[in-house]
């Protein structure tokens, strides 16, 4: 059962589309809190991170709060440790493909951000993208390849080189190659088959990379992301050398274009709660989507966080504000199983 809720303050956060009021509540509100984090994905140590930094955030806003790595007995420990919620701090794999979510769920255990559907949708980069083209976003044209005898035909299709060689289902850029030839298409073709079975191919845009972090149906500031390296590898977000400028120095107009197509892309999987849909801008500005991010990165040096101190709100006021959005979805749920017995 949801405690009561106690409003200390509100703090305002002022995204592109549109003005965020941030509740705050007693702490024993929230019961026990599970903060998932680890896994066995190929993200793991970056879920590590993201997992300590939101457990510390919880301990410092007074909430009890509880590490539960993954990776082994997931099940058994949550039964075990008898928590009444969960912030999911997990970055790939089962942790965001929709799996652990339908774990939470069977169990009843209300969860931060989007539910299994969503999940699944926008960690599978092709559905995304089938699911984009059918409303005619703009996202790069591409191909699958399942194997290498699959490259000629795609190559072909897409045009001159540089192509953009990469798992479908990833992330933090793991398994992502620029092929600038065939040659180098096949390399990077085995690269990216270690982790998925089917390969997406992309047009490659020489352009300038951005991200728009979402916050319960309101764009943040965007982010324009300057690597060092070719493109914003794995290396270049996690080993330094990155520029990350927020809000992006491009034109109001153009931020207000770029968060309203955030915004659309973000629903049309179904993701809801909270994350980071990742662009591309092209030589003549028009931006492209890449992906969806649903459990981003998510330490005080993170995107998201950065996007939301710029709104104006603090990395622990923002791991609090994301979890109360489970005390929302627990009430909804209890006035859902009330209307049904009524009826």
């Amino acid at each position: 059962m949801v405690s009561k809720q106690y409003f200390l303050r509100d703090s305002k956060i002022h995204g592109i589309t549109g003005t965020l009021t941030a509740q705050y509540y007693d702490p024993q509100a929230f019961g026990k809190v599970a903060v998932l984090y680890g896994g066995d994905s190929a993200e793991r140590e970056v879920s590590l991170e993201s997992g300590k930094q939101v457990h510390k955030a919880l301990l410092s806003k007074g909430i009890n709060s509880v590490l539960i790595d993954t990776a082994q007995n997931c099940v058994p420990q949550l039964l075990q440790a008898k928590v009444d919620r969960a912030f999911i701090a997990l970055h790939g794999g089962k942790g965001e493909d929709g799996s652990i979510q339908a774990t939470l769920t069977y169990l009843d255990i209300p969860f931060t951000g989007t539910g299994v559907s969503g999940s699944a949708f926008a960690m599978d980069k092709l559905r995304s993208k089938l699911i984009w083209n059918s409303l005619k976003l703009p996202t790069p044209v591409f191909g699958v390849a399942s194997t290498v005898e699959d490259l000629t035909e795609i190559s072909k299709t897409l045009g001159d080189f540089p192509l953009c060689v990469k798992p479908i289902s990833e992330g933090s850029s793991i398994g992502v190659s620029r092929a600038t030839d065939f040659n180098s298409l096949v390399t990077a073709f085995h690269l990216a088959k270690q982790y998925n079975s089917e390969v997406l191919i992309e047009r490659w845009f020489d352009g300038h990379d951005f991200t728009v972090a979402i916050v319960d149906k309101i764009a943040l500031p965007p982010i324009q992301i300057i690597p060092t390296a070719a493109f914003y590898s794995y290396d270049a977000k996690y080993k330094g050398g990155t520029q990350y400028l927020c809000p992006a120095p491009i034109s109001q107009e153009a931020q207000q274009q770029l968060c309203e197509l955030a915004l659309v892309a973000f629903n049309s999987l179904h993701c809801h709660g909270w994350g980071r849909v990742d662009f591309i801008q092209d030589a003549q500005g028009k931006f492209w989507l890449l992906e969806v991010n649903t459990v981003p990165g998510f330490t005080a040096t993170s995107l998201v966080p950065k996007a939301a101190r710029v709104a104006g709100i603090e990395f622990p006021d923002l791991v609090q504000m994301l979890l109360a959005q489970t005390l929302q979805s627990a009430t909804t749920s209890q006035q859902s199983q009330a209307r049904a017995i009524g009826e």
